[in-house]
């Protein structure tokens, strides 16, 4: 399988009332459906904590125009009757797509029970230096005990902008800021802590628009892998 390139990423919040039903919905049908489709590689689901969303959703693909492909738009433009009921009940939502720009450290052996993430824009002027800059911040943030992965997306506008039959009904754009940082950690404190504050530090002149949010693993389903010649008694 190739290397995970592209996400889709959805913010939302969920009327209470209908949070069992929701998830039942997303763990039952929805990310089997989505994972399903080629070029999707794995379907994870967090909790917001305090002021964050109620859900973090993501999809990693091979790359964002997996999400222009016809695999999923068939999808997005057909949704069940079930996907149709369940997104009436979503509220605030926010859906962008995005490619990867940078990468480092390793993904937890299982899965990273925490996240945070980091929505930000860049300041006037800051674009040169930019990537360099995040590379040493990266560096500095995985020298934490902890952090597994620190991992930075920009979004695509063209992608991110389909308007789909899904977006009819719950109404979610991409947002304002144009980038995104995944911190994969093992405990929920870590950004409280003055290592990080002074990875922090590195990029704060250079960025605006941010908006940091804590979240814990809710769910998460792979694509089904295709089977090796040899398995289930084949000869």
């Amino acid at each position: 399988m190739k290397e995970a390139r592209g996400l889709l990423a959805i913010w939302a919040d969920v009327d209470k009332e209908n949070l069992i039903e929701f998830q039942q919905w997303h763990n039952c049908q929805h990310v089997a459906e989505r994972v399903s489709i080629p070029g999707f590689h794995v379907g994870r689901r967090y909790r917001g904590v305090g002021e964050a969303p109620d859900f973090l959703m993501y999809y990693e693909t091979d790359d964002s125009k997996v999400m222009a492909g016809k695999g999923y738009q068939y999808a997005i433009n057909h949704p069940t009757p079930w996907t149709r009921e369940a997104i009436t009940h979503v509220k605030n939502t926010v859906r962008a797509i995005y490619n990867l720009l940078l990468s480092t450290g390793e993904k937890a052996l299982t899965e990273a029970p925490f996240t945070f993430s980091i929505k930000f824009n860049l300041e006037p002027g800051s674009e040169e230096q930019f990537l360099p800059l995040l590379q040493k911040h990266s560096t500095k943030v995985l020298s934490i005990l902890g952090i597994y992965r620190v991992r930075i997306f920009e979004m695509d506008d063209e992608v991110s902008n389909i308007r789909t039959e899904e977006r009819k009904i719950h109404g979610g754009g991409p947002g304002q800021q144009r980038f995104l940082t995944f911190y994969e950690m093992a405990e929920s404190g870590l950004p409280e802590g003055n290592a990080w504050k002074e990875a922090m530090e590195m990029i704060g002149k250079s960025i605006r628009n941010v908006q940091t949010e804590s979240y814990w693993l809710d769910f998460v389903m792979y694509a089904p892998r295709a089977e090796k010649k040899g398995e289930k008694g084949e000869k």
